[in-house]
Protein backbone atom coordinates (compact mmCIF):
# COMPACT_ATOMS: atom_id res chain seq x y z
CA UNK A 1 0.00 0.00 0.00
CA UNK A 2 2.87 2.37 0.83
CA UNK A 3 4.41 1.70 -2.58
CA UNK A 4 1.13 2.53 -4.32
CA UNK A 5 0.80 5.82 -2.41
CA UNK A 6 4.42 6.73 -3.13
CA UNK A 7 3.87 6.25 -6.86
CA UNK A 8 0.60 8.18 -6.71
CA UNK A 9 2.25 11.05 -4.87
CA UNK A 10 5.04 11.20 -7.42
CA UNK A 11 2.54 11.38 -10.29
CA UNK A 12 0.52 14.14 -8.60
CA UNK A 13 3.57 16.26 -7.81
CA UNK A 14 4.98 15.86 -11.31
CA UNK A 15 1.76 16.99 -12.94
CA UNK A 16 0.64 19.84 -10.70
CA UNK A 17 4.10 21.43 -10.71
CA UNK A 18 4.27 21.60 -14.50
CA UNK A 19 3.50 24.89 -16.25
CA UNK A 20 1.39 23.13 -18.86
CA UNK A 21 -0.96 21.78 -16.18
CA UNK A 22 -1.42 25.17 -14.54
CA UNK A 23 -1.96 26.94 -17.87
CA UNK A 24 -4.45 24.35 -19.15
CA UNK A 25 -6.31 24.41 -15.81
CA UNK A 26 -6.66 28.19 -15.88
CA UNK A 27 -7.66 28.29 -19.56
CA UNK A 28 -10.27 25.55 -19.21
CA UNK A 29 -11.75 27.18 -16.09
CA UNK A 30 -11.96 30.55 -17.85
CA UNK A 31 -13.61 29.00 -20.91
CA UNK A 32 -16.21 27.14 -18.89
CA UNK A 33 -16.89 30.19 -16.75
CA UNK A 34 -17.33 32.25 -19.91
CA UNK A 35 -19.79 29.72 -21.31
CA UNK A 36 -21.83 29.91 -18.11
CA UNK A 37 -21.70 33.72 -18.14
CA UNK A 38 -22.56 34.00 -21.86
CA UNK A 39 -26.38 34.08 -21.39
CA UNK A 40 -26.07 37.37 -19.51
CA UNK A 41 -24.15 38.91 -22.41
CA UNK A 42 -26.09 37.32 -25.27
CA UNK A 43 -29.51 37.36 -23.66
CA UNK A 44 -30.01 41.09 -24.05
CA UNK A 45 -31.04 43.60 -21.40
CA UNK A 46 -34.12 43.11 -19.23
CA UNK A 47 -34.01 46.67 -17.87
CA UNK A 48 -34.84 49.75 -19.94
CA UNK A 49 -35.03 53.53 -19.56
CA UNK A 50 -37.90 55.23 -21.37
CA UNK A 51 -38.55 58.95 -21.63
CA UNK A 52 -42.10 60.33 -21.38
CA UNK A 53 -43.48 63.49 -23.01
CA UNK A 54 -47.18 64.36 -22.40
CA UNK A 55 -47.98 60.65 -21.96
CA UNK A 56 -49.06 58.41 -19.15
CA UNK A 57 -46.57 55.88 -17.87
CA UNK A 58 -47.61 52.53 -19.28
CA UNK A 59 -48.00 49.53 -17.02
CA UNK A 60 -45.52 46.90 -18.19
CA UNK A 61 -46.12 43.28 -17.26
CA UNK A 62 -43.54 40.53 -16.93
CA UNK A 63 -40.02 40.34 -15.52
CA UNK A 64 -38.60 43.29 -17.48
CA UNK A 65 -38.05 46.54 -15.61
CA UNK A 66 -38.79 49.93 -17.18
CA UNK A 67 -37.55 53.14 -15.63
CA UNK A 68 -39.60 56.16 -16.74
CA UNK A 69 -38.18 59.66 -17.02
CA UNK A 70 -40.26 62.79 -17.75
CA UNK A 71 -39.21 65.41 -20.31
CA UNK A 72 -40.69 68.85 -20.96
CA UNK A 73 -41.02 68.53 -24.73
CA UNK A 74 -40.22 66.36 -27.71
CA UNK A 75 -36.90 68.09 -28.45
CA UNK A 76 -35.62 67.37 -24.96
CA UNK A 77 -36.67 63.75 -25.28
CA UNK A 78 -35.01 63.48 -28.70
CA UNK A 79 -31.72 64.78 -27.29
CA UNK A 80 -31.92 62.27 -24.43
CA UNK A 81 -32.42 59.43 -26.91
CA UNK A 82 -29.48 60.55 -29.10
CA UNK A 83 -27.25 61.03 -26.06
CA UNK A 84 -28.07 57.55 -24.82
CA UNK A 85 -29.70 58.73 -21.62
CA UNK A 86 -32.81 56.68 -22.42
CA UNK A 87 -33.44 53.71 -24.70
CA UNK A 88 -36.57 55.28 -26.19
CA UNK A 89 -39.06 58.09 -25.60
CA UNK A 90 -42.87 57.91 -25.64
CA UNK A 91 -44.33 61.13 -27.03
CA UNK A 92 -47.99 62.09 -26.73
CA UNK A 93 -49.02 58.50 -26.26
CA UNK A 94 -48.86 58.00 -30.03
CA UNK A 95 -45.24 57.55 -31.09
CA UNK A 96 -41.91 56.28 -29.81
CA UNK A 97 -38.57 57.95 -30.56
CA UNK A 98 -35.51 55.70 -30.90
CA UNK A 99 -31.93 55.98 -32.09
CA UNK A 100 -32.00 53.34 -34.83
CA UNK A 101 -33.96 50.10 -34.50
CA UNK A 102 -35.69 49.65 -31.17
CA UNK A 103 -34.78 46.69 -29.02
CA UNK A 104 -37.16 43.83 -29.91
CA UNK A 105 -38.09 43.14 -26.30
CA UNK A 106 -38.66 46.80 -25.49
CA UNK A 107 -40.76 47.29 -28.63
CA UNK A 108 -43.01 44.36 -27.73
CA UNK A 109 -43.35 45.62 -24.15
CA UNK A 110 -44.40 49.10 -25.22
CA UNK A 111 -46.81 47.86 -27.89
CA UNK A 112 -48.43 45.43 -25.46
CA UNK A 113 -48.66 48.00 -22.66
CA UNK A 114 -50.08 50.61 -25.04
CA UNK A 115 -52.73 48.16 -26.26
CA UNK A 116 -53.71 47.29 -22.68
CA UNK A 117 -53.98 51.00 -21.81
CA UNK A 118 -56.32 51.64 -24.75
CA UNK A 119 -58.50 48.67 -23.86
CA UNK A 120 -58.68 49.86 -20.25
CA UNK A 121 -59.57 53.40 -21.36
CA UNK A 122 -62.48 51.99 -23.37
CA UNK A 123 -63.90 50.41 -20.22
CA UNK A 124 -63.23 46.85 -21.37
CA UNK A 125 -61.87 44.37 -18.85
CA UNK A 126 -59.70 41.61 -20.29
CA UNK A 127 -59.24 38.48 -18.21
CA UNK A 128 -55.95 36.80 -19.11
CA UNK A 129 -55.90 33.10 -19.93
CA UNK A 130 -54.68 30.80 -17.18
CA UNK A 131 -51.90 28.55 -18.44
CA UNK A 132 -51.92 25.12 -16.80
CA UNK A 133 -49.68 22.25 -17.86
CA UNK A 134 -51.09 18.77 -17.40
CA UNK A 135 -47.88 17.08 -18.50
CA UNK A 136 -44.46 16.83 -16.91
CA UNK A 137 -42.88 19.91 -15.40
CA UNK A 138 -40.85 21.46 -18.22
CA UNK A 139 -39.86 24.71 -16.49
CA UNK A 140 -36.25 23.63 -16.21
CA UNK A 141 -35.95 21.64 -19.42
CA UNK A 142 -33.92 24.20 -21.37
CA UNK A 143 -31.51 24.64 -18.47
CA UNK A 144 -31.26 20.88 -17.95
CA UNK A 145 -30.40 20.36 -21.61
CA UNK A 146 -27.76 23.07 -21.48
CA UNK A 147 -26.19 21.53 -18.37
CA UNK A 148 -26.19 18.10 -20.02
CA UNK A 149 -24.42 19.41 -23.14
CA UNK A 150 -21.71 21.09 -21.04
CA UNK A 151 -21.27 17.91 -18.99
CA UNK A 152 -20.80 15.80 -22.12
CA UNK A 153 -17.98 18.03 -23.31
CA UNK A 154 -16.28 18.21 -19.89
CA UNK A 155 -16.52 14.47 -19.24
CA UNK A 156 -15.31 13.60 -22.72
CA UNK A 157 -12.28 15.88 -22.46
CA UNK A 158 -11.29 14.52 -19.05
CA UNK A 159 -12.19 10.86 -19.57
CA UNK A 160 -10.24 10.73 -22.83
CA UNK A 161 -7.42 13.08 -21.80
CA UNK A 162 -6.49 11.65 -18.40
CA UNK A 163 -6.28 7.97 -19.48
CA UNK A 164 -4.11 9.12 -22.39
CA UNK A 165 -1.73 10.54 -19.78
CA UNK A 166 -1.66 7.13 -18.11
CA UNK A 167 -0.84 5.43 -21.40
CA UNK A 168 1.91 7.90 -22.28
CA UNK A 169 3.41 7.51 -18.82
CA UNK A 170 3.49 3.72 -19.10
CA UNK A 171 5.23 3.81 -22.47
CA UNK A 172 7.67 6.53 -21.39
CA UNK A 173 8.79 4.49 -18.37
CA UNK A 174 9.03 1.37 -20.48
CA UNK A 175 11.00 2.92 -23.37
CA UNK A 176 13.48 4.63 -21.01
CA UNK A 177 13.76 1.46 -18.90
CA UNK A 178 12.96 3.45 -15.77
CA UNK A 179 10.29 0.87 -15.07
CA UNK A 180 13.00 -1.73 -14.46
CA UNK A 181 14.45 0.43 -11.68
CA UNK A 182 11.04 1.22 -10.21
CA UNK A 183 10.07 -2.45 -10.08
CA UNK A 184 13.02 -3.16 -7.79
CA UNK A 185 11.23 -1.12 -5.11
CA UNK A 186 7.54 -1.66 -5.83
CA UNK A 187 5.45 -4.44 -7.28
CA UNK A 188 3.97 -4.07 -10.78
CA UNK A 189 0.43 -3.80 -9.42
CA UNK A 190 1.54 -1.02 -7.05
CA UNK A 191 3.26 0.86 -9.86
CA UNK A 192 0.21 0.57 -12.11
CA UNK A 193 -2.26 1.33 -9.33
CA UNK A 194 -0.25 4.32 -8.11
CA UNK A 195 -0.07 5.78 -11.62
CA UNK A 196 -3.82 5.40 -12.14
CA UNK A 197 -4.59 6.80 -8.67
CA UNK A 198 -2.24 9.77 -8.98
CA UNK A 199 -3.35 10.84 -12.43
CA UNK A 200 -6.95 10.27 -11.35
CA UNK A 201 -6.48 12.86 -8.60
CA UNK A 202 -5.09 15.24 -11.25
CA UNK A 203 -8.19 14.60 -13.35
CA UNK A 204 -10.41 15.29 -10.33
CA UNK A 205 -8.65 18.61 -9.78
CA UNK A 206 -9.47 19.54 -13.36
CA UNK A 207 -13.08 18.42 -12.96
CA UNK A 208 -13.62 20.30 -9.68
CA UNK A 209 -12.07 23.44 -11.18
CA UNK A 210 -14.35 23.16 -14.22
CA UNK A 211 -17.48 22.67 -12.10
CA UNK A 212 -16.52 25.53 -9.78
CA UNK A 213 -15.89 27.86 -12.73
CA UNK A 214 -19.22 26.91 -14.25
CA UNK A 215 -21.11 27.53 -11.01
CA UNK A 216 -19.40 30.88 -10.45
CA UNK A 217 -20.20 31.94 -14.01
CA UNK A 218 -23.81 30.83 -13.59
CA UNK A 219 -24.16 32.76 -10.33
CA UNK A 220 -22.63 35.88 -11.85
CA UNK A 221 -24.85 35.74 -14.92
CA UNK A 222 -28.04 34.98 -12.99
CA UNK A 223 -28.41 31.63 -14.76
CA UNK A 224 -28.25 29.85 -11.41
CA UNK A 225 -31.83 30.90 -10.60
CA UNK A 226 -32.97 28.58 -13.39
CA UNK A 227 -31.09 25.57 -12.03
CA UNK A 228 -33.39 22.57 -11.49
CA UNK A 229 -34.00 21.13 -8.02
CA UNK A 230 -31.37 18.65 -6.92
CA UNK A 231 -28.44 20.47 -8.54
CA UNK A 232 -26.12 19.33 -5.73
CA UNK A 233 -26.98 15.73 -6.53
CA UNK A 234 -26.20 16.29 -10.20
CA UNK A 235 -22.77 17.72 -9.31
CA UNK A 236 -21.95 14.85 -6.94
CA UNK A 237 -23.15 12.35 -9.53
CA UNK A 238 -20.85 13.83 -12.17
CA UNK A 239 -17.85 13.37 -9.87
CA UNK A 240 -18.80 9.76 -9.11
CA UNK A 241 -19.37 8.91 -12.75
CA UNK A 242 -16.08 10.52 -13.74
CA UNK A 243 -14.27 8.32 -11.22
CA UNK A 244 -15.94 5.16 -12.54
CA UNK A 245 -15.35 6.08 -16.18
CA UNK A 246 -11.77 7.11 -15.52
CA UNK A 247 -10.94 3.86 -13.70
CA UNK A 248 -12.31 1.82 -16.60
CA UNK A 249 -10.56 3.72 -19.38
CA UNK A 250 -7.33 4.35 -17.45
CA UNK A 251 -6.90 0.63 -16.76
CA UNK A 252 -7.80 -0.09 -20.39
CA UNK A 253 -5.22 2.45 -21.59
CA UNK A 254 -2.46 1.16 -19.30
CA UNK A 255 -3.09 -2.42 -20.41
CA UNK A 256 -2.82 -1.58 -24.10
CA UNK A 257 0.12 0.80 -23.65
CA UNK A 258 2.16 -1.86 -21.86
CA UNK A 259 2.23 -3.83 -25.13
CA UNK A 260 4.45 -1.29 -26.95
CA UNK A 261 7.83 0.29 -26.27
CA UNK A 262 7.75 3.43 -28.43
CA UNK A 263 5.72 6.62 -28.11
CA UNK A 264 4.98 6.48 -31.86
CA UNK A 265 3.03 3.26 -31.38
CA UNK A 266 0.72 4.55 -28.65
CA UNK A 267 -1.89 5.94 -31.04
CA UNK A 268 -2.26 2.67 -32.93
CA UNK A 269 -2.36 0.41 -29.90
CA UNK A 270 -5.00 2.60 -28.21
CA UNK A 271 -7.35 2.50 -31.22
CA UNK A 272 -9.85 0.09 -29.55
CA UNK A 273 -10.08 2.39 -26.55
CA UNK A 274 -10.37 5.64 -28.52
CA UNK A 275 -13.05 4.14 -30.76
CA UNK A 276 -15.00 3.04 -27.69
CA UNK A 277 -14.68 6.53 -26.24
CA UNK A 278 -15.88 8.16 -29.45
CA UNK A 279 -18.95 5.92 -29.60
CA UNK A 280 -19.63 6.65 -25.93
CA UNK A 281 -19.37 10.38 -26.60
CA UNK A 282 -21.69 10.15 -29.60
CA UNK A 283 -24.36 8.26 -27.67
CA UNK A 284 -24.04 10.64 -24.70
CA UNK A 285 -24.38 13.71 -26.92
CA UNK A 286 -27.44 12.22 -28.60
CA UNK A 287 -28.90 11.57 -25.15
CA UNK A 288 -28.88 15.29 -24.32
CA UNK A 289 -31.77 15.80 -26.74
CA UNK A 290 -33.63 12.57 -25.93
CA UNK A 291 -32.67 11.54 -22.38
CA UNK A 292 -35.72 9.33 -21.87
CA UNK A 293 -35.53 7.64 -25.27
CA UNK A 294 -34.83 3.97 -25.85
CA UNK A 295 -31.24 4.47 -27.00
CA UNK A 296 -30.29 6.64 -24.03
CA UNK A 297 -32.07 4.41 -21.52
CA UNK A 298 -30.44 1.19 -22.73
CA UNK A 299 -26.98 2.75 -23.14
CA UNK A 300 -27.12 4.15 -19.61
CA UNK A 301 -27.04 0.57 -18.26
CA UNK A 302 -24.26 -0.75 -20.52
CA UNK A 303 -20.64 -0.14 -19.43
CA UNK A 304 -18.62 1.81 -20.44
CA UNK A 305 -21.32 3.87 -22.22
CA UNK A 306 -23.07 4.38 -18.88
CA UNK A 307 -20.12 6.38 -17.54
CA UNK A 308 -21.16 9.31 -19.72
CA UNK A 309 -24.77 8.56 -20.68
CA UNK A 310 -26.17 8.13 -17.17
CA UNK A 311 -24.87 11.46 -15.78
CA UNK A 312 -26.19 13.14 -18.92
CA UNK A 313 -29.60 11.52 -18.45
CA UNK A 314 -29.65 12.52 -14.77
CA UNK A 315 -28.85 16.12 -15.71
CA UNK A 316 -31.27 16.36 -18.64
CA UNK A 317 -34.27 14.59 -17.06
CA UNK A 318 -35.57 13.00 -13.88
CA UNK A 319 -34.15 9.48 -13.58
CA UNK A 320 -35.38 6.99 -10.93
CA UNK A 321 -32.76 6.36 -8.26
CA UNK A 322 -32.86 2.60 -8.75
CA UNK A 323 -31.78 3.04 -12.37
CA UNK A 324 -28.81 5.17 -11.34
CA UNK A 325 -27.85 2.65 -8.64
CA UNK A 326 -28.06 -0.37 -10.94
CA UNK A 327 -26.08 1.42 -13.62
CA UNK A 328 -23.40 2.49 -11.12
CA UNK A 329 -23.01 -1.04 -9.77
CA UNK A 330 -22.65 -2.44 -13.30
CA UNK A 331 -20.10 0.23 -14.22
CA UNK A 332 -18.12 -0.36 -11.02
CA UNK A 333 -18.05 -4.11 -11.70
CA UNK A 334 -16.84 -3.48 -15.25
CA UNK A 335 -14.11 -1.11 -13.99
CA UNK A 336 -12.91 -3.68 -11.45
CA UNK A 337 -12.88 -6.43 -14.09
CA UNK A 338 -10.85 -4.31 -16.53
CA UNK A 339 -8.50 -3.24 -13.73
CA UNK A 340 -7.80 -6.86 -12.76
CA UNK A 341 -7.17 -7.83 -16.38
CA UNK A 342 -4.98 -4.74 -16.87
CA UNK A 343 -2.88 -5.64 -13.80
CA UNK A 344 -2.29 -9.11 -15.19
CA UNK A 345 -1.36 -7.88 -18.68
CA UNK A 346 0.78 -5.03 -17.37
CA UNK A 347 2.78 -7.31 -15.08
CA UNK A 348 3.56 -9.69 -17.95
CA UNK A 349 4.20 -7.14 -20.70
CA UNK A 350 5.78 -4.06 -19.12
CA UNK A 351 9.30 -5.53 -19.08
CA UNK A 352 9.12 -6.78 -22.66
CA UNK A 353 10.88 -4.31 -24.92
CA UNK A 354 11.35 -4.19 -28.66
CA UNK A 355 8.56 -5.21 -31.03
CA UNK A 356 4.92 -4.81 -30.09
CA UNK A 357 3.62 -7.65 -27.96
CA UNK A 358 0.37 -9.34 -28.92
CA UNK A 359 -2.34 -9.00 -26.31
CA UNK A 360 -3.54 -12.59 -26.77
CA UNK A 361 -0.03 -13.97 -26.24
CA UNK A 362 0.40 -12.01 -23.02
CA UNK A 363 -3.02 -13.05 -21.75
CA UNK A 364 -2.09 -16.72 -22.29
CA UNK A 365 1.28 -16.22 -20.61
CA UNK A 366 3.37 -16.77 -23.73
Amino acid sequence: MNGLLLVAGREIRTQVRSKSFVISLVISALLIGAVAFAPKILGGSDSFKVGVVASQRLQVWGDAKVEWKDYADEDAAKRAVLDGDVDAALVGGTKVLTDGEIDDQLGLLLQSAHREAQIGAAGVTVTPLVMQSVGADTRYQKTRTGIAVVLVVILFMLVIGTPMMVAMGVVEEKSSRIVEILLTSVRPVQLLGGKILGLGVVGLINLVAAIAAGLVGALASGLAVDFPPGMAGIVVGVVVWFVLGYLFFAAFAAMLASLVSRQEEVGNVLTPMTMTMMVTYGVAFYSTSDPTGTVATIASFVPPFSSMVMPVRAAAAEVPFWQVAVSAVAMAAAAVAVALLAARIYERAVLRTGARVRLLDVAKGR
